[in-house]
């Protein structure tokens, strides 16, 4: 049993400083990550075969990932998991596994495993935007920050290809009651995003997602908000117009703290110049 000081600790500043038995537990995948310091620590080498087994995933399949994770000439926490994610699904293909091992994934305890999940579902041809926008909701809504963000990344490509599908579903998913979905449609759909590759087509026409920003003008949610005004942000840079007309059409629709929140983040570059 895990010591109550250690599953409510603050987590560690410097990964020097993190204690010895935390990190044996995060590796084993006992516990989940309570920060970013945390969370580029783990061992993905060690977790894997702490826990593989376990999930149903053949021994051949698990030795072949740790296989690709030795093979990187430039590791880092986010490409270990997105290799990981890639290899697991090469190496599953059609198998009638696939299900069950995604289910056995999304459902660990440790957020890092649960990172390894989306993969399986994103690279998948087999199955539609809508069908895999549905499988990964509840990652979607992960109370994890790290899982969050892996899922929004790793789903992305899909829905760059399918935009305008996509576009309708997440619009739909605009007006959950649940926050981490809200905040999803929009940071999957930035035109220029971070640590990832640019939507060219909406760097040219960001007005395609205006009805999903419309809807999320004056969120209530500071997560929330914080997407939306980058996202407007990032259409800055390309189409200024379209943002700035945006910004004066809510001031006089939505005279709200949050839509202000919102306008003062989307115009920040705007207003540098």
């Amino acid at each position: 049993m895990v010591k109550q000081d250690v599953l409510h600790r603050k987590g560690a500043r410097k990964a020097q400083d993190i204690p010895t038995n935390v990190l044996e537990l995060l590796n084993l995948g006992k516990i989940e990550t309570v920060n970013l310091t945390e969370w580029l620590a783990i061992n993905h080498f060690q977790l894997i075969e702490n826990n593989f087994s376990r999930l149903s995933i053949p021994k051949k399949i698990t030795q072949t990932v740790l296989e690709s994770i030795q093979e990187q000439k430039k590791p880092s926490t986010m490409n270990t998991i997105k290799v990981v994610g890639e290899s697991l699904y090469t190496q599953l293909g059609d198998n009638d596994l696939i299900s069950a091992i995604f289910e056995n994934l999304k459902k660990h305890l440790s957020d890092t495993i649960r990172c390894y999940a989306p993969y399986l579902i994103s690279l998948n041809r087999n199955i539609n935007i809508e069908e895999k926008l549905e499988l990964v909701k509840p990652l979607v809504a992960d109370t994890h920050f790290g899982v969050r963000e892996v899922v929004w990344m790793a789903l992305r490509p899909e829905i760059e290809k399918n935009l305008t599908e996509a576009i309708t579903i997440l619009t739909k998913w605009s007006k959950s009651e649940d926050e981490n979905i809200r905040r999803f449609t929009t940071e999957s759909t930035r035109p220029r995003g971070v640590w990832c590759k640019h939507i060219d087509k909406l760097k040219e026409h960001p007005e395609m997602v205006l009805p999903i920003l419309e809807n999320l003008k004056s969120d209530s949610s500071k997560y929330v908000q914080d997407s939306v005004g980058n996202w407007l942000n990032d259409a800055s840079k390309s189409q200024p117009s379209f943002v700035i007309n945006l910004c004066k059409k809510w001031e006089k629709e939505s005279p709200t703290k949050e839509t202000e929140k919102i306008i003062k983040r989307a115009k920040r570059t705007i207003d540098k110049k």
